[in-house]
This record gives C-alpha cells, sequence and structure tokens, in this order.
C-alpha cells in the first residue's frame, strides 16, 4: 500500500538545528508543532516513533538529557520541536529557572508555532505545571493535544 503523503514526509524529517534561546532559533515562519511536558515524559521517543526513526531525538533514561530547544525538519514550511522538559532533572535550580525563562519566551514569541503536543506519563497524574500549560494553549487559542506515554499497552495520543 503507498505511503500517505503526511507519512512520508515525517518519515523524511531530518535534525534542523538546536537552540538554546529564541534568537538562536530557525527563522521565524513556517509552521511549528513542538511538544512539551516534564522532564523523562518521552517527548523525544514520541518524535521518533512519529517519524519512524529510532535515533533522531536523542532519548534518554535520565531526566533532563534535552537542555536545548531541538528543531526537526519535515519540510521547507515545516518543523517539530523537542523542548527541554520541566519538572525533575539532576540540574541546579538556577539551569532550570533558565530553561523555563527560555521555554516562557518560546511559547510567548514563537510567531511559526501553531500547535502543542503535550506528553503525560500516564504512570502521574498532570502537575501543576502540565495544568498551567493547558491553561496557556487555551488562553492564547493554541491547539494542543495530550499524548499518554509509558502505558503498558504503549502510546496514545488523546485530543482535546
Amino acid at each position: 500500500m503507498p505511503m500517505h503523503p503526511m507519512e512520508k514526509m515525517l518519515h523524511q524529517a531530518l535534525f534542523l538545528q538546536s537552540a538554546q534561546r529564541l534568537d538562536q532559533c530557525p527563522p521565524d515562519e513556517g509552521l511549528e508543532v513542538a511538544f512539551a511536558g516534564r522532564s523523562n515524559a518521552g517527548k523525544s521517543s514520541a518524535i521518533n516513533r512519529l517519524t519512524g526513526q529510532r535515533t533522531l531525538a536523542r532519548t534518554s533514561k535520565t531526566p533532563g538529557r534535552t537542555q536545548l530547544l531541538n528543531f526537526f525538519q519535515l519540510d521547507e514550511e515545516r518543523r517539530l520541536v523537542d523542548l527541554p522538559g520541566y519538572g525533575y532533572a539532576k540540574v541546579s535550580k538556577s539551569k532550570r529557572n533558565e530553561w523555563q525563562e527560555h521555554l516562557d519566551h518560546y511559547l510567548s514569541e514563537r510567531q511559526a508555532l501553531v500547535g502543542l503536543v503535550l506528553m503525560m506519563d500516564i504512570r502521574h497524574p498532570l502537575k501543576d505545571f502540565d495544568l498551567l500549560m493547558l491553561e496557556w494553549s487555551a488562553q492564547a487559542n493554541m491547539p494542543i493535544h495530550i499524548s499518554r506515554s509509558k502505558s503498558l499497552r504503549g502510546w496514545r495520543m488523546s485530543i482535546i
């Protein structure tokens, strides 16, 4: 059976670049969908699963490994973005605050951002920051999807 054009686009995803700050991001044009969630919730794994590539986004069992905004190009106009996790990570409080500041700038100022995927480890309830992300997306009129990870039956996506 022939591959659907969207599936083909996902499977051709390439790492584009990493950025620590908003001014280091690719040009603010086109369309981006960002993956957000707690540290070690499965953001990078979800990107790998969606793209059918095991090593596109770097994964680790250690929370806090994704420390930069990582951009993956689908085509000239579309990108996926792996955001640093929030919550538990074995880093200093000042480093976590720095990540938070950069994440806030990306979410509030990035014009190319057209949607969020909020990763939720099904073994843990939504935390305060997860709820803040949901509230922010509602206020910003930003489409958001909740993807549940780490269930015994595999990866699930729920749409809000």
